[in-house]
């Protein structure tokens, strides 16, 4: 294609690099941009990525269907969206090749270390084509931290500015600039990419539309008991907020979500000084919801600060303490949802149907993979980077290593899901919704249905070992056995693990706000 843009009277094109923020309301990227020139939204399927182990077809499913929403979005703006299958460098080449763009413009990302690595090439080369690129804060994550001191005021500060609309382009594209970047304006079909894993029939639908719908539900009437509905699988899916994928991928942008969820506190606050009647669950359950919001941020700081907690131990002292133990075996139970306790099958077997969990049973599967199977984090983190719809790295890789216990400065936690099952949900709806098998076993054998009868397990069709799995660890003594272990380990490196606690106190431990 010959035909260029030559006039430099024309306010020159500014690139919009779309990443993990598929959305154009408060996108302040795209506003800025729009205040400069002519826009066009670039997005980079990236192979390297899609064929990584953290990502899965399900995660394309959910990308694919905001990319459809967005360029939509855009062209209604007077702008488009071009989505390129190649590296990034690749794709802004082939642009550049026909488009002298003036500048690329993009949200900050704390990714993993192949976004990493890519970004420091792509700086690279936007220097040798003298193009300036721009990236622009998306979360309360501060990039070059040098002390969390002040970083709660400073994550207040950036959520409580304005929430940007979708921006009016000053400079739509012309018909003719529309000619130049046609051939790569279509959203690929689900067949063209190959990745990993297959697409989950229960997940949720993606785009910013379905994000704002979802919060205005949670904050108009599901959220109404999340304070005490949130730790368990039976109510979990109703009562959360169920808006992390759509943070993950950027349909929504978490000063949307903050700021909403501030004028519901005020909006109750003043129907309760009318005298109208308003539950006080709702104060608890939203400050609640609050208090995720900035551990959100503050989890992914930890990943901005000291990026090689992707892959190695926090602590450094607990290097080799579950390494070289590793049983494979024990793994692909746990992969698969056949370890024998319903509780651990029942949510893996979940995250294969919709790619969700709530929050302490995502604790639970990590801390049973890592106490009672004594695996090391990576690869557990690995699978449930797949199957997670919302995964985001910051968040991951820090709450794996928190919950395996090899940040040195977290509590252990070993959960026991005998008791998950007796707490969260003792009359087993959500068990038997995801273990079939389990349909006729008795409220009280639900826990450990390898201690019924043999008479009983004809009974009721379940007979362990043949229609589900008998227990590949035996509870009580894999978890005397698990303190026993990590108690030893910790007291053979305690000078090591005295010597860097303060270090990883200084660079990853919250901070109060002052008052």
């Amino acid at each position: 294609m010959s035909l260029k843009l030559t006039n430099s009277s024309e306010p020159q094109l500014q690139v919009v690099w779309f990443k993990r923020d598929l959305r154009i309301r408060d996108h302040a990227a795209l506003t800025h941009a729009a205040q400069r020139g002519p826009v066009v939204g670039v997005y980079i399927i990236e192979p390297e990525l899609v064929s990584s182990p953290e990502f899965d077809r399900s995660h394309f499913d959910f990308i694919r269907e905001s990319l459809i929403e967005l360029q939509s979005s855009l062209r209604r703006l007077g702008s488009d969206l071009l989505v390129f299958h190649g590296d990034a460098i690749f794709g802004l080449e082939k642009l550049w090749s026909i488009w002298k763009f003036s500048s690329i413009w993009s949200h900050e990302e704390t990714g993993n270390d192949l976004t990493f690595k890519r970004d420091l090439m792509l700086a690279e080369w936007c220097k040798g084509k003298s193009i300036p690129w721009h990236e622009v804060r998306q979360f309360g994550v501060i990039r070059r931290l040098k002390s969390r001191d002040g970083w709660a005021e400073r994550w207040e500060q950036h959520m409580s500015a304005e929430v940007m609309p979708a921006p009016a382009l000053k400079f739509p594209l012309t018909v003719q600039q529309k000619a130049l970047i046609y051939p790569w304006t279509g959203v690929p079909d689900n067949d063209v990419i190959r990745s990993n894993g297959f697409s989950k029939p229960e997940a949720l639908k993606a785009g910013e539309m379905r994000a704002h719908q979802m919060l205005g539900s949670f904050l108009d009437e599901r959220g109404l008991t999340y304070s005490f509905g949130m730790s368990s699988p039976v109510t979990g899916f109703r009562v959360c907020s169920r808006l992390s994928p759509y943070l993950a991928w950027g349909n929504i942008s978490m000063r949307t979500v903050y700021q909403s969820t501030r004028a519901r506190v005020a909006e109750l606050r003043e129907q309760r000084s009318f005298g109208l009647p308003v539950e006080r669950t709702w104060f608890l359950s939203l400050s609640a919801f609050e208090a995720r919001l900035r551990w959100h941020c503050h989890f992914i700081q930890k990943l901005e600060t000291e990026p090689a907690l992707e892959f190695e131990n926090v602590m450094r002292a607990f290097d080799g303490m579950r390494e070289s133990q590793f049983n494979d075996d024990h793994f692909q139970a746990w992969c698969l949802g056949q370890t024998g306790y319903p509780m651990v099958d029942a949510c893996m077997r979940a995250l294969h149907r919709g790619g969700w969990i709530n929050f302490r049973m995502r604790a639970m599967l990590i801390s049973f993979a890592s106490y009672q199977l004594w695996l090391h984090w990576r690869k557990p983190a690995l699978f449930l980077a797949r199957h997670f719809l919302d995964f985001e790295p910051g968040i991951h890789f820090s709450q794996v290593q928190m919950q395996a216990g090899t940040t040195g400065i977290n509590a252990i936690r070993i959960y026991s899901p005998i008791k998950q099952v007796i707490d969260q949900d003792p009359e087993g709806h959500f068990i038997r919704q995801y273990l079939p098998e389990l349909a006729n076993v008795p409220r009280e054998y639900l826990a450990e249905p390898h201690k019924m009868p043999l008479s009983l397990q004809n009974d009721v069709g379940c007979v362990i070992g043949t229609h589900y799995s008998e227990p590949i660890v035996e509870h009580a003594a894999a978890f005397k056995l698990a303190r026993e272990r990590y108690g030893t380990f910790k007291k053979s490196v305690e000078s090591m693990v005295k010597a860097e606690k303060p270090n990883i106190l200084r660079r990853h431990a919250s901070r109060k706000a002052s008052t």
